[in-house]
């Protein structure tokens, strides 16, 4: 993974976390994960030290430890040995190990895709938008239609779809290959977790078409939500997967 900078930032101290029920260490993650949502904290930017976070919210290094530590397993952060802690970028490697799961059958390396964009326009949200992105009934979205390949075979179409008001004028310019990393640099939001829903389906003659296959042919449809650090839901995408030669691939811990 890249590092994009190394500046420090350091902050006025801290009156202290406020006490509750929540470990004292989940409430240190909260603090500096608002600082990751307020932009307080840049793609990255190294982090102040251990010893510096501590005396700010006046909690123990270890405390801080584990809280960094919380937020390294959730790829918010980055480790370097000798050099400190990172706020994670979202570049090809980050996305490929976290958000994208598709592998090919055999011994083949895991590839980040190519995309081919087909369609990017903007319109008043469905109820079905509505409903999965939880925007209201006069909102507007942007839809985007591409096709992705893997070795040079298409193997996915996606229909993806954004609420209008926090991607503004991204219909206008041109849409990269790693939106996610459009999501943070241009617009200052960050994709932390999401939530997906496998189905198997036959696909539709414009889908088959695409992708170069016979209409009703068998595809994994992957149904994912997309939250920001914020927790808001900030994209849903629908992918159409032929697997003929490739699985989905998921790591449990």
């Amino acid at each position: 993974m890249s590092i994009m900078a190394t500046r420090v930032k350091s902050f006025p101290a801290a009156p202290g976390l406020p006490l509750g029920p929540r470990p004292l260490y989940a409430q240190t993650r909260d603090a500096f994960v608002k600082r990751l949502v307020e932009g307080i904290w840049a793609p990255g930017e190294a982090l102040p030290s251990e010893t510096e976070l501590a005396a700010e919210l006046h909690v123990s290094q270890g405390t801080v430890r584990k809280a960094l530590d919380s937020m390294a397993a959730e790829k918010l952060v980055v480790r370097r040995q000798g050099r400190g802690t990172f706020v994670a970028v979202h570049d090809e490697a980050r996305i490929l190990f976290q958000f994208f799961k598709l592998a090919p059958d055999g011994i083949g390396e895991v590839a980040f895709p190519e995309s081919r964009v087909v369609e990017v326009i903007s319109g008043r949200a469905t109820q079905a938008e509505r409903e999965r992105l939880e925007i209201a009934a006069t909102s507007r979205v942007i839809r985007i239609r591409r096709l992705r390949e893997l070795a040079g075979k298409p193997v996915i179409v996606e229909r993806i779809t954004l609420p209008a008001r926090l991607f503004p004028r991204l219909e206008l310019g041109e849409v990269p290959n790693n939106l996610y990393g459009l999501y943070a640099t241009r617009y200052g939001i960050a994709i932390a977790r999401a939530q997906e829903r496998l189905k198997a389906v036959g696909l539709d003659a414009e889908a088959a078409a695409l992708l170069g296959v016979k209409r009703g042919s068998p595809a994994l449809r992957i149904d994912r939500l997309a939250l920001s650090l914020a927790g808001e839901k900030v994209e849903w995408r629908v992918s159409l997967c032929v697997t003929d030669e490739f699985h989905y691939l998921s790591e449990l811990d």
